[in-house]
């Protein structure tokens, strides 16, 4: 029998939800209207679906539908590459995407500043596409590069020590943790940026949701990453690669 599946990359509703509660009137008013509208939409018709796919377990929880399963999203297979890591940290993404430029904002005025006055030899690379919506919130900053576009976001994530992901909003996984991951760059992430992805604080990255304690982490782990490279990437080796999205799939009937 025919099954009609939809493959959500994100829960539009959460999607609008955290900014919302990261943002000040009456930019909060309006995430949370749209929020509002989303969420009626998605009592309407994700029942209609024979199965809705979801990239996490915490998004499944936020599914009016009757069979809700994860497919999480992957990226391939890959070796780590063999670069030298520069004294940099990094940050990837489309730049202009709501909650990438949100998250540059926030890291911009509230956390680099604090890095920078601790290791003014550091260097903070924004790597994507749309670099010119962010540009505003770096060019009068000592220390920032905008990378732009690159044709291996693995490759330039592999060249710097740290990976941020200072997530003030999102839905669904982030792609950026996952090639940090294949590239064995250990990540300091807000708790909502490593949402749905099963990694443990401490093991496979640091989590820091304050701006003093983010930038004590990125200094932390600059200066003792650990294991937070190699246990990160163990973890997308296991979980996040295409071959294991497969699986999941096969698993499923699909």
């Amino acid at each position: 029998a025919e099954r009609l599946v939809l493959d959500l990359h994100n829960i539009e509703s959460r999607l609008q939800a955290t900014p919302a509660a990261a943002s000040s009137w009456p930019a909060s008013a309006l995430f949370r209207g749209f929020a509002t509208a989303y969420e009626r939409l998605e009592r309407e018709w994700l029942p209609r679906y024979d199965d809705v796919l979801v990239a996490s377990g915490a998004d499944a929880s936020r599914v009016p539908a009757d069979r809700v399963a994860v497919y999480p999203n992957t990226i391939p297979y890959r070796d780590a590459p063999d670069v030298r890591r520069e004294h940099a940290i990094v940050f990837t993404g489309n730049l202009e995407y709501d909650p990438n430029v949100s998250a540059v904002g926030w890291f911009a005025r509230e956390v680099w500043p604090l890095i920078r006055r601790e290791e003014p030899g550091l260097e903070w690379r924004l790597a994507g596409k749309n670099a010119h919506a962010i540009r505003s919130y770096t060019q009068h900053l000592d220390g920032v590069r905008i990378v732009g576009e690159v044709p291996d976001a693995v490759l330039e994530i592999a060249q710097a020590k740290v990976a941020v992901v200072p997530l003030l909003a999102g839905s669904g996984t982030r792609f950026k943790i996952l090639e940090a991951w294949a590239a064995a760059t250990p990540v300091v992430s807000t708790t909502i940026g490593a949402e749905g992805l099963g990694a443990v604080d401490g093991r496979h990255l640091a989590i820091a949701n304050e701006p003093a304690q983010f930038a004590r982490a990125v200094l932390q782990t600059l200066r003792e990453p650990g294991d937070l490279g190699r246990n990160g990437r163990d973890l997308y080796l296991d979980r996040y690669t295409t071959e294991a999205g497969w699986r999941v799939l096969a698993d499923l009937g699909l």
